[in-house]
């Protein structure tokens, strides 16, 4: 890998002429970087940032988070998917409180203790926050590396991240680790592109990169195939009485879970209320990380006000403020608003 070697003076001064001006950068404060990095899993950036203004506004400190009843955060988070995520949040926040006084660790290995926090998190706080010299390795910075040297290791398996950390570790400026992190992450971001040709001719590494090189930037990385995903065919219940909708509460464990839903069974499943009348809705599917869900819609005008222990009525303004009613039922939005006041 000592194409490594020659990267960092070239790929710090790109950085530094070409990285998009984000608010946790402008203010990298611990608690800052932190909730931008969680955001970030498995999200783009320009759908994260309305997200972390409103947290921002509504949860400005680690106090903040560590304090705020689980319905708001859920409602907060909505919409960003894998609510798991904001849930850690919220234990590594308390865990932050109760062990370290309420102030943010600095040292990489406690910061790896904190709910929700892995290898990748751990590293871009510890480097970007507080300066400490740790990589932080994403998929991004995985295909950056893997192209510059030509790498043809899986890079789905831990041995190849762990071996990529290394490297990078053994190059890294002592004097910006920080930025030198975010400068992978960014290129890997938009120029040494996943889907479609990289940028190669913006690229500040494009005089060493292997890959380009040989033309083989479209078979770097490699990455082992993923499992199909099981699917799943679903009746949802779009229950209204009153110019209300009808939701439950998901378990408290497993898919979604502890969210507000449209009540929803297995196809061919008896509507679960007494009904006047049933019509077809709309369909719509989402894809979960190992589960499809094919959903059909089945509008409910309910016989009375009466429904299963746990469920609620949610008029509009209930459904903006109050219930996170996940993305897995977007397909499902326009037909609620036109039948509630």
């Amino acid at each position: 890998m000592n194409q490594l070697e020659q990267l960092p003076i070239p790929l710090l001064e790109w950085y530094r002429e070409n990285a998009r001006v984000l608010p946790w950068r402008s203010d990298p404060t611990p608690y800052h970087v932190w909730i931008s990095e969680i955001m970030l899993q498995q999200t783009r950036v320009a759908a994260v940032l309305e997200y972390y203004r409103r947290f921002m506004e509504a949860l400005p400190t680690v106090a903040d988070l560590a304090a705020v009843e689980e319905d708001r955060l859920m409602k907060l988070w909505q919409g960003l998917g894998y609510y798991n995520r904001a849930r850690n949040l919220q234990k590594a926040a308390r865990q932050v409180m109760e062990r370290f006084g309420g102030v943010f660790p600095g040292r990489y290995e406690d910061i790896l203790t904190l709910a929700g926090v892995g290898e990748y998190t751990a590293g871009a706080v510890a480097s970007i926050a507080f300066g400490v010299p740790v990589p932080a390795v994403d998929g991004n910075v995985l295909r950056v590396a893997a192209r510059i040297t030509g790498d043809e290791r899986d890079i789905t398996r831990p041995q190849t991240k762990a071996a990529v950390g290394a490297a990078l570790q053994a190059v890294m400026p002592l004097q910006a680790p920080g930025d030198f992190n975010q400068a992978l992450m960014e290129l890997g971001a938009t120029v040494c592109l996943p889907n479609g040709a990289p940028l190669c001719e913006r690229c500040p590494a494009g005089a060493f990169c292997a890959a380009r090189r040989e033309g083989r930037t479209a078979d770097l990385p490699v990455k082992a195939p993923k499992k199909p995903r099981r699917v799943e065919e679903r009746t949802v219940f779009l229950i209204f009485s009153g110019g209300k909708v009808a939701l439950r509460r998901r378990p408290a464990r497993g898919l979604l879970a502890g969210l507000w839903e449209y009540p929803n069974e297995p196809a061919g499943a008896p509507c679960p209320v007494e009904a006047l009348r049933l019509e077809d809705g709309p369909a719509g599917k989402h894809m979960f990380s190992h589960i499809e869900w094919h959903m059909t819609a089945c509008i409910v005008t309910a016989a009375g006000e009466t429904l299963p222990r746990g469920w609620v009525w949610a008029d509009r303004a209930a459904l903006a403020r109050e219930y996170a009613v996940p993305n897995a039922f977007r397909a499902f939005d326009r037909a609620v608003e036109d039948r509630i006041s």
